[in-house]
């Protein structure tokens, strides 16, 4: 059975990335694990934030006026995931699904 000359052997390929250079290859998947490496470091400062939510709510409670560290800490941490979390979606856009 003889393939036809259009016919590429991966067809889970996007179609714009079909006829790359291998220069551009390279540096896509340069983008895609960096992208990775932002959901993961997203992924551990969820965890992180997990812990953290535990004493959020004590600090809010019985700490005096603008003296709250653990919810200073808890946003930071949420920023953080925002960033790196979108940072790592937009660099990794384009992935196939792995089913």
């Amino acid at each position: 059975m003889a393939r036809k000359e259009n016919e590429m052997p991966n067809s889970l390929l996007p179609p714009e990335e079909r006829h790359l250079t291998p220069d551009q290859v390279e540096a896509l998947d340069k983008r895609r694990d960096l992208g990775h490496t932002f959901l993961v470091i997203a992924g551990q400062f969820a965890v992180i934030a997990t812990v953290l939510l535990l004493w959020v709510g004590q600090d809010l409670t019985y700490s005096p006026g603008w003296a709250h560290p653990m919810a200073y800490y808890f946003a930071i941490a949420c920023g953080i995931i925002a960033v790196m979390g979108i940072a790592g979606i937009v660099l990794r856009r384009g992935t196939p699904r792995v089913d």
